[in-house]
């Protein structure tokens, strides 16, 4: 069984008067140790679908296996607490706690996880941002540390509960390119050398050119499935090229009614 799987699910947002089809029959499988990128122009339910896979959000129908087990069926309690086994995330602004150790701030899922004691969550935080080159770094508040340190220590937080999945949205977003290259570079040893699935959501093409297997999505829907780079970015170039031509034929529209305008007014003079 794949540890994730997707079966056309849908999710909707009512806004009272309108309702947003933020999804509209997603379908896939994600086997463990796989590593993935969501793409597609802002509005194709990219984040819709990370917030499902992360359990953040729960699907209006369909179906969603999460190792085995129904996510659409569950409580928010239950979301959360197979979130918090599961599941890490990293995000584009890190979400830190300010005028907080690194330390702490990579201890605090492990406050949620019973049983385990101060000296323990201090341990393996210890642990983790070594892992990530922070060794030196333990005591340091968020406002010490670069941008690239701030989304080392929040990558460490996001493995201090040994998830089988790692999710990023926009994770270098806020990065100068060297950073950037380095922090992608972390995910795929994460993915080699501890097979933890990772699942990123980007804009960039060269962070998406990575991964192993590209999803393309536009209006609620995926559109290109494919470990191919080359097909997966002309798929989501031909999109925003059909956009262009739209735009392009509107504005013509627009140009060609003020002209009949113009010259019907010139006629009746």
């Amino acid at each position: 069984m794949a540890l994730i799987e997707l079966k056309d699910v849908k999710k909707v947002y009512d806004l009272g008067e309108v309702k947003v089809h933020a999804l509209r029959g997603a379908t896939l499988s994600i086997e463990k140790g796989e590593y993935i990128a969501l793409i597609g122009p802002s509005g194709s339910g990219k984040s819709t679908l990370m917030n499902t896979l992360g359990c953040l959000d729960r699907p209006s129908s369909g179906s969603f296996l999460l190792d085995g087990q129904e996510i659409v069926t569950m409580s928010r309690d239950a979301r959360a607490k197979i979130r918090n086994q599961k599941i890490g995330f990293v995000f584009q602004n890190f979400n830190l706690l300010n005028r907080t150790a690194a330390m702490e701030n990579v201890e605090l899922p492990l406050l949620y996880t019973k049983g385990v004691s101060a000296r323990q969550r201090r341990k393996k935080a210890i642990e983790l941002l070594q892992l990530v080159g922070l060794g030196d770094r333990l005591d340091h508040h968020s406002g010490q540390l670069s941008g690239g340190q701030q989304q080392r220590v929040a990558i460490a937080r996001a493995l201090v509960n040994d998830p089988a999945i790692l999710m990023g949205d926009e994770p270098t977003g806020n990065l100068d390119s060297k950073t950037s290259r380095e922090v992608i570079t972390m995910f795929r040893k994460l993915n080699e050398e501890r097979n933890i699935t990772i699942i990123l959501v980007t804009h960039d093409q060269a962070i998406a050119k990575n991964a192993d297997r590209i999803i393309v999505l536009r209006d609620g829907l995926i559109v290109k499935d494919t470990a191919n780079s080359q097909e997966a970015f002309e798929a989501l170039n031909s999109f925003e090229l059909s956009e262009e031509a739209e735009e392009e034929a509107d504005l013509a529209k627009e140009s060609d009614q003020s002209s009949q305008s113009e010259n019907s007014e010139v006629a009746e003079a």
